[in-house]
């Protein structure tokens, strides 16, 4: 015990002696950090400290501290302590003598940077060479990035933020906390299996709206409708139904937007089957990636026909935050519904009444109901029974589709549309009874 405890304080920290590598990454990170930084505040023709010069000799001082003491970093310290206390006199001078017409002159980037620069020496030759380089192309983006970043920041909201934060905590402590065990005979779905399908498809959902949100044109084109398809082709095809009754001129370039939804669609929903289930992905990649392209094809012959005034003009508005709680509390209680149902059916009825139930569900909200199938809600069945149960429950949603199409945007007009997705209903439920034989 007494050797072991004398062999344990013997032991030190001690890093190998740095390599050539380690040293030219040091010497090229610290050249590269301060090229940008000179470049990026030279523009204002005001003197900072830091630079070409001063961030290869900070790095290689604070690399060189650091290996004179590296047990317990006497020396490095030491050398921060006397960095921070000169970039304490800097920034009181500028605080002192800033103009408060201009841009705020006593910015923390500067002293920053600098200690950046001290800390890269330690990290170059102590650390993985993947971080040292990481942290300085990441380090010279955020402070070259700063036009950019502020205006980003600006077009987002701050209930998305706070809403945004909310997954993360529903991500990363409610999800850990949760068991991976079934808790009740009635369905082998366990509650982690649950939340990992909520959050499938809320991230989703959510980049999706991101993108329309914030890196869309105002007046977009029909890629518009194709982001509400992967968002949601049944309130895009509302949406657009709506758009097409109140703008006449629009209207076909509009229906247009609905069948290239509803091409999107079958590629959303073969996307998130395969993060849980790529077997079932492979059954179901041909007839959805090929329902896909007959759909785009029909949408490109509908847009053909629109007039140059309303070709470019089917944009949906941006849709609700899909991250806000209660479309959340929706979703969840629809997946143990609907998980609980698809047991009760499959043991009761076997195959034919999943379809039946898929056939029924298409008229809501489907996500649910394919999430569980691909996570095996019915473990009876094999995969192409599921995947036949799928594409019924796509192909009810589009007649759901249809119906909204004629109910918002009227039959004058709409018969392409209507035809369309009657006809993806069609071959759907054709290839299910196919491959079921």
């Amino acid at each position: 015990m007494l050797g072991a405890g004398k062999r344990r304080g013997h032991k030190s920290p001690m890093p190998a002696q740095p390599s050539l590598t380690s040293l030219a990454l040091l010497l090229g990170l610290s050249f590269f950090f301060g090229l940008a930084f000179e470049e990026f505040y030279g523009r204002s023709g005001e003197t900072r400290p830091g630079g070409i010069r001063t961030f290869p000799l900070l790095a290689i001082a604070g690399g060189m501290l650091y290996l004179l003491e590296p047990v317990h970093l006497t020396a490095f310290i030491a050398g921060l302590l006397v960095l921070g206390a000169l970039l304490l006199v800097y920034y009181r001078d500028r605080l002192n003598s800033r103009d408060e017409l201009s841009e705020a002159g006593a910015t923390l980037m500067v002293p920053i940077c600098n200690v950046h620069a001290y800390l890269l020496g330690p990290i170059a030759l102590a650390l993985p060479h993947w971080l040292a380089v990481a942290v300085t192309v990441t380090s010279v983006l955020l402070f070259t990035g700063r036009e950019r970043l502020h205006a980003l920041a600006r077009q987002v909201q701050v209930e998305e933020i706070v809403t945004a934060g909310q997954f993360l905590i529903l991500t990363g402590i409610v999800l850990p906390l949760l068991p991976n065990e079934p808790v009740t005979t009635l369905t082998s779905i366990t509650p982690r299996q649950a939340w990992l399908a909520l959050l499938a498809v809320c991230t989703v959902s959510y980049a999706i709206y991101l993108v329309e949100r914030l890196l869309a044109p105002k007046e977009g084109d029909l890629w518009m409708a194709m982001l509400g398809g992967a968002y949601s082709s049944t309130a895009t095809t509302v949406v657009l139904a709506r758009r097409a009754r109140a703008e006449p001129a629009a209207a076909t370039g509009t229906r247009a937007g609905i069948t290239l939804a509803t091409a999107v669609m079958y590629l959303r929903i073969l996307v998130i089957v395969a993060v849980f289930n790529l077997a079932l992905a492979r059954e179901l990649a041909v007839p959805l990636v090929g329902l896909s392209l007959l759909a785009t094809v029909w949408a490109w012959a509908q847009y053909r026909r629109a007039t140059p005034d309303s070709a470019g003009k089917a944009r949906p508005y941006a849709p609700g935050n899909p991250l806000a709680l209660p479309t959340a509390a929706i979703f969840a209680i629809l997946y143990v519904v609907i998980s609980l149902l698809s047991s009760w059916v499959a043991g009761e009825f076997g195959r034919f009444g999943i379809f039946a139930l898929a056939a029924v569900v298409g008229v809501a909200d489907i996500d649910p109901f394919v999430l569980n199938l691909a996570q095996g809600g019915t473990a009876s069945l094999g995969p192409v029974s599921v995947a036949a149960a799928i594409l019924i429950a796509i192909s009810s949603n589009n007649l759901l589709k249809a119906g909204y199409t004629v109910a918002f945007a009227g039959w004058r007009g709409s018969l392409l549309t209507v035809g369309a997705l009657a006809t993806l209903s069609v071959l759907g439920v054709a290839i299910a009874a196919l491959t079921t034989l």
